[in-house]
Order: C-alpha cells, then structure tokens, then sequence
C-alpha cells in the first residue's frame, strides 16, 4: 500500500505533483469551490486513493454521481481521451481503470441497505436541533429523556416518543415539583414537529437494528477498504435530517472508538458533503460539539473532510482544524463574494509565484488551489494544480448493477427486517390497560356492594318482624300470628324497598327484565 495520494500536477505554471501524505489524512481536510467547478470528481478520486491505501470511507451521494465507484472507467466513455491526455499531461503514468468495494446505504432502504439508530442514541441535543425546538421545548425533551432514564422506558423510535410524551403531559403537576413547569402546549407543540419530521420520513431512520459502526470499516480480503456511500438525492429534501444524521454518526465515531494516537494511516476517512447545512442556523451548543468532536476526532484515527461551496460556510474554529485543502474555484459577483474570497486566499500559506487570491478565481473546471500536510503537519505551500481523473466509472450506475451489488453485499439481509421489541411504547399502554383494568374492576365491585341490602339491614329488617309478632301473639290465634308475621315482614319490606337501597334493587332486577327492551 502506498503512504500517499496521488491528487494531480500540471504544467510550468502548475505544481509538478501534489501529494496526499496518508498519515496526516486524519488531520482533517476541505473541498471548496462554486457548482459545477468539480467537488465531486475530487471527492470520488480521494475516495479511490483511501481505498486503495486500505482505509475504509463513508462519503453522502448528494447528486447520484458517486455510484459510478462500484464501476471501473472504460474507454468506451466519452471523456476517455481527455482522461488520458490528463494523465499524461501531469505525469500519472500509473493511470488505469478499476472499479472499487462499495456498499450502499439509504436512510429510506430504497437505493441501499436501511440505515437506523434509536432515539436514545441520538440524544435531546440532536434530537431538538432536528425539531428546531426553542429553549422551553428542549427543556421539556430532556425531561422526558431523564424520565425514560429512571423509568427504564427504552426510547427505540419515534412512538416511544411520543408516547412518554404523553405520558409527561398527563403528569405534568406531579412532573412539575420535580423538574420545573411543563406546559401542555410545549408538549403539543413537541408532538407537532414529531408529526412532521415522521411525514418526512425519520420514522424509518429511528429502530432496529441499529446499524453497527464496525459495518462502516470493513476491508476487502485484497486490503482495500470498503467504501460506503450513503444514498442522498432524496434525503436532501429533509436537509435538517440529513445533517443530523450525519452528525450523530460523527458523534458516535467519537463516542465508540478508542484512542489510537497518530496512525500510520486513518482507521476511517469520513466526508460531509454539503457542510453550510450543519451550520445554517445552528445554536452555539450544536456548534461547540461540532467543534469538540473535530478537534478530538482525529486521536481516534477518524478524519473529516468537509465539502462545500465556499469556506465561510464553515465556522472558523473548525475551518483552522482543516489542514488539507483543495479549493477550487470561487465566482466574485458581489462585494460580498469578493471580500470571502479574499478571505478564502488568505488562510494559505502564499506562494511567491502567483497570487492565491487569483488563482482562486481563474482556476477551470477540474483545476482547483492546494495545499497538503507535509512533515510534522506544516502546512504546504498553495500550488496550482491539474485534478487527476479517475479510475472508476464517471457518473451513476444503472438501477440494475447497483441491485445486483446490493443483493452480493455482505450487508444483504442484516437490516433488512424492522425490530419491534418492548420499548416505552408497550410498557406504558401496558400501564394503561392494567390501570383502566384496576379501575373498571373497581368500579364494580363498588356497584356491586351498593345494590345488595347489607346484613346489618336485613338483621334489623327481622328483629323488628320478631317484635311486631311477639306483641301481637297474645291477642291474636295463631293463624293471625302467621299472618301477622307476615304482614309485618311484607311493611318492612316495602319499607326498605322505597328506601335507596330498594331502588337499586328494583333497577337492578328491572333492568334485568327489560333490558332487552
């Protein structure tokens, strides 16, 4: 395996080689330029280069494009003259077509292996920043993740949610003692932006089986590694999901792996395409995560490669970490444009032989402004440099070749079928129904005690008979003493029945009756 990349050259006006040194390619790195200036060419050849060198990557397939990995290039092609003149022009005599290892991912399952992780997992940090919650909101969804916590209620998907949503609403006064005011319409107002995240389609992001991140760094038997491509065209439609997601899985990365110091080559090579979408709008606490995990990443083996229009889309705490860049072209329309631009220059380490600032602007398609890591992790100085053409297949795949790809993979079947375990969902409808079943049960045992006369009444009912009898003996004969003993329990009796007790009797052995009327 070789301990470089080999990214381009040129001419006299142009660098002779530039270089990708492979064990400073965990120290992060930049993609720039305008549409149509060729980001994604340079995003597909360093791909190659990882994969060939043996580090597995995971890159989003923003347009489609990326795809054509799992293909090699072909001289049938119709850019295959203009390849070769370029590879002979910058001296890449090694230049030749191969396919590479992919395997393909979809949040949604359709153009790649499901990918899923559960609530729990993606935290109220991410998880409030995906709803675009206010503070009051947030508050609330940590709440009911420190409930879930003590209750034992696993968050799995989004109907776990929602149901200790509810549950929190329901209890919100004996909440309230606890863990401050929860307001009904903040929790309403949760459950909204749930609805509309899941009509967007996050419910098949949030499951199981969770994807494993050991899936994410395989290596072929020949050592290259895997390349993972992450299908995107339709994700992009939920831009506040797809930069979330790609979040969380940074932030897990972090999370998971364990400190390896400064590898001989990275253990994973990760780019986020279309970065401004990270940080439009992002509250300074997602900002300052984003920060901590790309200062910390890299001692975990794991580089970051953020691709983007312009290098003001990235905050400068994070753009100052980014030691390996290739920038191509900015358009200056505006005053605005041009002061970015200016500031785009000003962040290399200049070149006495031509101006950054414009060679930025006038670089072509598929030329782009460099500079590399070298020795100690000195930054290189800017050169102008020829993009080398890639060896895979330039463009999409047929919707046939990546079927076939998908149904060899390895991946085939794993994620395939949806868990659906007992989560907070069950265990709290589960509470539910025992407590309408202790309730109900209740309820009839108390209806039940009310319409049957009590002992007490029905021993004082006779006693007062006894009496009535006793006093009446004397005067009467004895047919009169049956009768009168009659008499008397037949007037109490009536007596009783006119009583609240009798009503329940009489409704009850009436409804009886007429009950089919």
């Amino acid at each position: 395996m070789s301990n470089d990349i080999f990214i381009g050259g040129g001419g006299p006006e142009y660098a002779t080689q530039q270089f990708l040194d492979i064990g400073y390619a965990n120290r992060h790195g930049l993609i720039a330029g305008a549409t149509g200036t060729g980001k994604t060419v340079t995003l597909q050849i360093l791909a190659e280069g990882f994969s060939a060198a043996g580090v597995p990557v995971f890159l989003s397939d923003v347009k489609g494009d990326l795809s054509g990995l799992a293909k090699s290039g072909s001289a049938d092609h119709k850019l295959h003259e203009a390849f070769t003149s370029r590879a002979e022009k910058i001296g890449f005599r090694d230049y030749s077509y191969s396919a590479f290892p992919v395997t393909f991912w979809d949040l949604y399952g359709q153009q790649g292996h499901p990918v899923r992780t559960t609530v729990s997992e993606m935290g109220p940090l991410l998880l409030a920043q995906l709803l675009g919650l206010t503070e009051a909101q947030e508050g609330i969804l940590n709440i009911a993740f420190r409930v879930a916590d003590e209750d034992g209620l696993p968050l799995l998907d989004l109907k776990d949610l929602q149901a200790l949503l509810v549950w929190i609403g329901e209890n919100a006064k004996t909440l309230a003692l606890r863990y401050g005011n929860v307001s009904a319409a903040s929790v309403g107002a949760i459950q909204r932006r749930l609805l509309v995240l899941e009509n967007q389609g996050a419910a098949d992001l949030f499951g199981e089986p969770a994807l494993a991140l050991a899936d994410l760094m395989r290596t072929e038997a020949d050592g290259r590694g895997m390349i993972n491509i992450l299908a995107a065209d339709q994700l992009m439609g939920a831009p506040k999901l797809y930069a979330t997601f790609l979040l969380w899985l940074l932030s897990e990365l972090f999370e998971e792996l364990p400190e390896v110091g400064d590898p001989d080559k990275p253990k994973l090579v990760f780019f986020f395409d279309e970065a401004h979408l990270l940080f439009d709008d992002a509250p300074k606490a997602l900002v300052d995560k984003v920060e901590q995990v790309a200062r910390l990443i890299r001692s975990k083996g794991v580089g970051v490669y953020f691709i983007t229009q312009n290098p003001a889309d990235v905050p400068e705490d994070i753009l100052g970490q980014l030691g390996n860049r290739v920038q191509h072209a900015l358009r200056a329309f505006t005053a605005k444009d041009r002061k970015e631009l200016r500031m785009a220059a000003e962040t290399y380490r200049e070149n006495p032989r031509f101006e950054t600032e414009e060679a930025i602007r006038e670089v072509g398609v598929g030329e782009a402004v460099t500079s590399f890591l070298q020795k100690k992790g000195v930054p290189g100085v800017v050169e102008r440099t020829l993009i080398r053409p890639p060896s895979s297949h330039l463009g999409p795949i047929a919707k046939a070749e990546r079927a076939a790809l998908m149904a060899a993979s390895p991946m085939a079947g794993k994620y395939d079928d949806r868990l659906d375990r007992q989560s907070a969902f069950e265990i709290l409808r589960k509470r539910a129904d025992d407590a309408a079943a202790e309730a109900a049960k209740a309820e009839e045992e108390a209806e039940a005690e009310a319409a049957t006369p009590s002992l007490r009444e029905f021993n004082n009912a006779r006693r007062y008979a006894g009496k009535r009898v006793a006093r009446s003996s004397s005067r009467a004969p004895r047919r009169k003493s049956q009768e009168g003993f009659g008499a008397a329990v037949a007037q109490v009796v009536i007596k009783e029945l006119k009583g609240t007790t009798g009503r329940r009797i009489v409704r009850g052995i009436l409804g009886g009756l007429f009950k089919g009327r």
